[in-house]
């Protein structure tokens, strides 16, 4: 049971005492006051008391000036912030096709049965809250869960009694606290580590360098020669849609602005995705040294990490990494002996919101608000962050600017194909011997990467998470590339015996999830592509019913206003059209087939009244 000492340490405004008004006041100040950092201000409200309740929103939109409804806004965004009080631990599991065949279904019984939690729901001492969440990039390793922001991996059914029994055997007064290493007096938890599983390391981005050459490098040249030696290298984005960086960063240096801003994305959202985890654990000097050389480019003295929430436990090493490039002059002022060359870095934590990978929506979460994608044009780099100009790009990419520096870009451009320079970091899961990061040369087949991760019996790959492609056998001979397949960085493989309707339900049901809600064709649509595709996985549907989901698919797509709703049917559309048969045998020979039947229809007026209705037609 939890002690009296926790309750009241995890008591809240809504006991109306005053104190707690002047808590959440001194909160605000240590931000500064300032509306952009509402995320952060809230993330500690909810760490102080557990929640975030309308006594909390209250308080905090006073102190800031503001109306309540803008934190209200913003905090029902967000799948991190909760109005109700969880259990003292509260664990998420993995969802994802990948974990499931991992078996993270027997791990949740288990940790349920361990806790007395139903899964979605609180155990009876209010010690533990047991949740699904989606994919938190450690698909390497499933089943993985966050405990209170703590990460344990390679979980097994065993695993959940003695996890629960060093959660139980903590101080009442402790919880492992969020964004930080778990609390001393926290017994060890069995399975937390995170490994970084660099299964191939290649000629680009893990070479041994010296920090800071990058940068040193750069500042031998013009803002505008930095930015023609990135276009000369060819370097396109890595965050999956390919944007040349040389341009974009062109484009950002020319609009006129009173500050130019840089912002690095590291909200990799998308399932199977762990590239940029492991770029942050392995080599972060590597991108604050881009991050850095683009602010020379650019003339921006701020850039600013949006970190994903759920990598909250990198937080701290981040930090330090940061203080150590201040401490050495690659950070600050004057950096390197360089007078008038100031930049810095800031860490933004997400909160769990798939949609913040998209650019503009990010943008609007560093600003404090829900993570809304903003209408096009204007585009970041003459309107971002604070409606100035702003240049958002990937880790991955500020890593390959480093590169490029330190050795030209005619070097870089030697590796991969004509319209895709360089090699590409992909995150492998799934059924293959060796999951991991594999660093290739772009232009690799499908069918070489399959032979490296020991996937040879693959009978469908997954290219790009849930908004790329389900590739197909016949397929296995194309190219990773911009021009041919291309991926953000997940690769997920799927060996036989795997139903992929399964797994294209399992993607639509994340993207229901995850949909902003702003547009009706992606809030709508989503969930009636979940609907359609439900009932010819139940052997209901028919072939009017495959040409209507067809239909409603590429509506979702051609008329969502951001590029989660324009990539959410995918896992249909591209299942559809590589796979055909296995949709037809789930077919009826029937024109229609209700979608619910009358039994199902009267299911909850029979429970109520428990009785069946009577046929009045028949003779009494």
């Amino acid at each position: 049971m939890m002690g009296t000492g926790a309750r009241e340490l995890r008591e809240d405004p809504a006991a109306a005492r005053p104190e707690d008004a002047v808590l959440i006041d001194r909160i605000v100040a240590e931000f500064g006051r300032d509306r952009t950092r509402l995320m952060d201000i809230v993330q500690a409200v909810q760490h102080r008391w557990g929640r975030v309740s309308a006594a909390s929103v209250r308080a905090i939109a006073q102190s800031l000036g503001i109306h309540a409804v803008e934190v209200e806004d913003m905090v029902s965004f967000y799948s991190f912030f909760s109005r109700e009080r969880k259990g003292r631990f509260h664990v998420r599991l993995s969802k994802t096709p990948v974990s499931l065949m991992k078996g993270a279904a027997k791990v949740a019984q288990a940790f349920a049965a361990a806790s007395g939690a139903a899964i979605g729901t609180a155990s009876p001492d209010g010690e533990f809250t047991i949740e699904w969440t989606s994919d938190i990039g450690m698909a390497d390793q499933e089943p993985s869960a966050l405990i209170n922001g703590t990460v344990v991996t390679a979980l097994s059914p065993s695993d959940a009694r003695s996890i629960i029994a060093a959660l139980r055997a903590a101080p009442a007064d402790v919880d492992p606290p969020v964004f930080r290493a778990p609390d001393p007096r926290v017994a060890a938890l069995p399975q937390a580590r995170v490994a970084s599983h660099i299964m191939k390391a290649g000629p680009i981005i893990f070479q041994r360098r010296r920090r800071g050459d990058g940068v040193r490098a750069a500042l031998g040249l013009s803002p505008e020669s930095i930015i023609q030696e990135i276009i000369k290298a060819k370097l396109r984005g890595r965050g999956g849609a390919g944007f040349p960086t040389g341009l974009k960063w062109k484009f950002c240096r020319k609009s006129p602005g009173q500050q130019h801003y840089l912002i690095c994305n590291a909200d990799e959202g998308e399932p199977g995705t762990f590239k940029d985890r492991v770029l942050l654990t392995e080599a972060p000097d590597v991108v604050f040294d881009g991050m850095t050389i683009a602010a020379n480019a650019l003339g921006a003295q701020s850039g600013l990490v949006y970190l994903r929430g759920e990598y909250a436990y990198l937080w701290k090493t981040l930090q330090t990494v940061l203080e150590n490039r201040r401490r050495l002059g690659l950070l600050g002022s004057n950096i390197c002996g360089c007078e008038g060359f100031d930049f810095d870095v800031r860490i933004q934590l997400g909160a769990g919101a798939y949609v913040c990978g998209e650019e503009s929506a990010l943008i609007e979460s560093l600003e404090g608000k829900r993570g809304a994608p903003r209408d096009r044009p204007p585009f970041p780099t003459e309107r971002g962050y604070l409606q100035q100009p702003t240049a958002v790009d990937n880790v991955e990419s500020f890593a390959c600017v480093a590169r490029i520096m330190e050795n030209g870009s005619d070097w870089f451009a030697s590796f991969g194909t004509r319209e895709s320079t360089g090699t590409k970091l992909l995150s492998v899961s799934g059924d293959c011997a060796h999951p991991g990061i594999y660093e290739v040369p772009f232009g690799i087949t499908v069918n070489e990467l399959l032979d490296q991760v020991g996937a040879a019996d693959a009978e469908f790959v997954q290219m790009a998470g849930p908004s790329g492609q389900c590739v197909a056998p016949k397929d296995f001979g194309r190219r990773i590339a911009y021009e041919d397949l291309a991926t953000g960085g997940s690769v997920m493989v799927f060996g036989p015996g795997r139903d992929v309707l399964e797994v294209a339900s399992l993607f639509t049901e994340f993207f229901i999830h995850e949909s902003c809600g702003w547009c009706a064709p992606c809030r709508v649509g989503t969930t009636l592509l979940g609907r359609g595709l439900d009932k010819i996985l139940k052997h209901r549907g028919t072939l009017e019913d495959v040409t209507a989901l067809e239909e409603l698919a590429n509506t979702v797509t051609r008329m969502s206003r951001c590029g989660l709703g324009q990539t959410a049917a995918n896992p249909i559309l591209t299942t559809m059209r590589n796979f055909p048969q296995v949709y037809e045998a789930r077919l009826l020979p029937y024109q229609f087939v209700p979608a619910v039947t009358l039994e199902e229809a009267l299911a909850v007026a029979v429970k109520v009244q428990g009785r069946e209705p009577v046929d009045e037609t028949e003779p009494v």
